[in-house]
């Protein structure tokens, strides 16, 4: 009997008592199981007990030369704000976008994360779902990086986790608050109310928050300085979800879509951004990478910067009609300091910087170095050519105007930009001395010399084609452009600075190569091909510059101790339609340049006038030669060009 009761016990114990005992030892094994992987996701979490230290990478504030501050780049906190100081809508609002179940959930949003998955596997293309919860967010935020991996999202679960057993939901969302990253170097909502709006949290209205809230989805992309349109959009999704979840009104919401929302000055006209962009990877380069705070004294001059972003983007848009898309403009003085530096019609739309990475053909505007060439082996502005056909190997420019004058002097073909006196001269006094003299001024691109060369077939940047004619400005001196004065930290330590070390510059053109050089190009804007580029009152000059099919068109030119070189073209490098250096760019040019002078007091071009010889009986001599009939005989093509007092020596190429 006893042996008949044992196995019944057996029996009942395997259809209950097994079912029991099976699910306890597979709840065991998936404990374990879940202990271990967590064990090797959390194997290199980050310490998450430095949790309430607000770490940051250190800003670099921007300064013009007279101290006004053009942008900072790097991170800024401001003190942490009480959430009871902040208007009730304002931590409902991030709730209500970001998060709705946030008072309800784990840590983690299971409804969220299905929603999620639902939805990725429904979507082709595009960017995915995420359904991450603010505590997600604040956790990634604090400890993690953005990759979407398996172990980074297990992770960050993790520490979600333990930060919901930490802090109470009010804390986490203050800490998420107070440090999540709201773009153009703002993190925290404090430092986001006085970077966009120039005030306190605790003041922001509705409509300041739904823009604040919109930033949440993409910093960047939703910024209301760079992107207005799509910030407000974005405003408007934020503010009728505010709605839904009752954070607001309807009528509020139609009072703040009503209200314009103003964004601080200093931001909604920041400016420089390609100079700040080109600079920034100096300051590492000269200092290393920063470890506090830094301020960098630069050379920009902030109201000539605004002429230049203006006169720019007022002329492209102007000439959209005949295909101007692009535009880039440098400006700097007769040291080399860069005074204004435009790499393109609107930083928000494109960030690509065309006045140094892009390099494009130059055109005519690379005939000074030319004549410059050709002045120091002996020409003179009076000395008679001819414009007529010539070849070259098998080469025969052309000129712009698919005629030929005949005779002239060298300064009006300078000023009507003859190409076959250009591409002659060239070939006279050889194309590797021509190389040598653009070399000698300031191009530091490669520079080929076939005979093609002469016309501009030499791709450059605005700022080389700026730095080299700035010795035609200055009394012939060399005048590398540069944008950093000095560098120090916050506390006052000097890093670096310019001028310690600095060196006597070199004469590179002497005399009277350099006053016949600037007596030619003022008649480019006097009389020449560069007449719109004239301001009264002003000792102006300079040279006008278009390539083939109308790809590119430039105008560089200068006054005493200042010199502005402008590109106007397409960034595919197709043509325009018919703009030539003569136009746009010269207007771009007339109209920085009748901004910019007053306030530069610019005086006229040094080195005055060298009157050369008239054209007597050696410019008939020469003219007879030219002609085949007699006269001098042509210089050497190899001859070195005549070296001038102090003159720096060409460099290698």
């Amino acid at each position: 009997m006893a042996k008949q009761n044992g196995s019944e016990g057996r029996q009942g114990r395997g259809f209950l008592g097994g079912l029991v005992y099976w699910t306890a030892v597979l709840g065991v094994w998936a404990a374990i199981f879940v202990l271990a992987m967590l064990a090797v996701f959390a194997r290199d979490l980050p310490d998450v007990s430095t949790v309430l230290d607000a770490k940051r990478q250190p800003s670099i504030s921007y300064l013009d030369r007279n101290g006004a501050l053009l942008a900072v780049r790097g991170s800024q906190y401001a003190p942490p704000v009480d959430l009871d100081t902040l208007p009730e809508y304002v931590p409902a609002a991030f709730v209500a976008v970001e998060d709705r179940r946030f008072y309800l959930h784990p840590g983690f949003d299971p409804i969220g994360i299905t929603r999620a998955l639902i939805s990725n596997l429904k979507r082709e293309g595009g960017p995915l779902s995420g359904g991450s919860t603010i505590t997600q967010q604040l956790a990634r935020n604090l400890f993690l990086d953005f990759r979407q991996t398996l172990r980074r999202k297990v992770q960050e679960l993790i520490v979600a986790v333990w930060l919901e057993f930490k802090f109470s939901k009010k804390e986490i969302l203050a800490l998420y608050l107070n440090r999540v990253n709201f773009g153009g170097g703002a993190y925290g909502i404090e430092a986001a109310a006085q970077r966009y709006f120039n005030k306190k949290a605790s003041q922001l209205t509705v409509g300041e928050t739904a823009l604040l809230v919109g930033l949440m989805k993409s910093p960047s992309r939703y910024s209301p300085v760079y992107n207005t349109d799509r910030a407000e959009r974005r405003a408007t999704i934020v503010l009728d979800q505010m709605v839904r979840t009752k954070v607001i009104t309807a009528e509020e919401r139609d009072e703040a879509l009503s209200t314009p929302v103003r964004v601080s000055a200093r931001l909604a006209n920041q400016r420089a951004q390609y100079f700040t962009d080109w600079i920034d990877d100096q300051v590492r380069a000269l200092v290393g990478e920063p470890t506090e705070d830094l301020v960098v004294e630069t050379t920009l001059d902030l109201p000539i910067q605004a002429a230049a972003e203006s006169s720019v983007r007022a002329t492209v848009k102007a000439r959209a009609s005949q295909g101007v898309q692009q535009a880039a403009l440098v400006a700097l003085d007769g040291e080399g300091r860069i005074r204004a530096y435009v790499g393109g019609a609107d930083y928000a739309e494109s960030e690509f910087d065309r006045a140094t990475k892009a390099k494009r053909q130059a055109g005519s505007a690379f005939k000074p170095f030319v004549y410059l060439t050709a002045m120091e082996a002996g020409r003179t502005p009076n000395v008679m050519v001819v414009d007529e056909p010539v070849k070259i190997g098998n080469w025969e420019p052309r000129n712009y105007t698919n005629d030929f004058r005949g005779p002239m002097t060298i300064q009006q073909a300078l000023a009507q930009s003859i190409n076959t006196v250009a591409a002659r001269l060239a070939s006279e006094v050889g194309t590797g001395n021509v190389a040598a003299t653009a070399r000698r001024l300031g191009i530091t691109s490669k520079i080929q010399q076939d005979p093609s060369m002469a016309l501009g077939a030499v791709e450059v940047s605005p700022l080389e084609m700026a730095q080299a004619y700035a010795p035609f400005a200055n009394g012939g001196f060399s005048a590398r452009g540069y944008g950093i004065t000095r560098i120090r930290t916050a506390a006052g330590k000097v890093l670096y600075d310019h001028d310690v070390g600095k060196t006597a510059r070199a004469s590179v053109i002497g005399s009277p190569s350099l006053q016949y050089m600037n007596q030619m190009m003022r008649q480019v804007v006097c009389c020449g091909t560069g007449t719109a580029a004239r301001v009264d009152g002003y000792d102006v000059a300079g040279k006008t510059g278009t390539t083939s099919d109308y790809r590119d068109a430039w105008f560089v030119g200068y006054t005493g101790g200042f010199v502005t070189a402008v590109w106007v073209g397409k960034d595919d490098n197709t043509p325009m339609r018919r703009v030539t250096g003569g136009g746009a760019p010269a207007e771009i040019w007339k109209t920085f340049m009748g901004s910019a002078l007053p306030r530069l007091k610019a005086q006229a071009i040094p080195g005055g006038i060298i009157e050369p010889p008239p054209p007597a009986a050696d410019a008939i001599s020469d003219l007879l030669g030219g002609l085949g009939l007699g006269g001098d005989q042509e210089p050497d093509p190899n001859a070195q060009p005549q070296q001038q007092p102090n003159q720096q020596q060409p460099l290698p190429y």
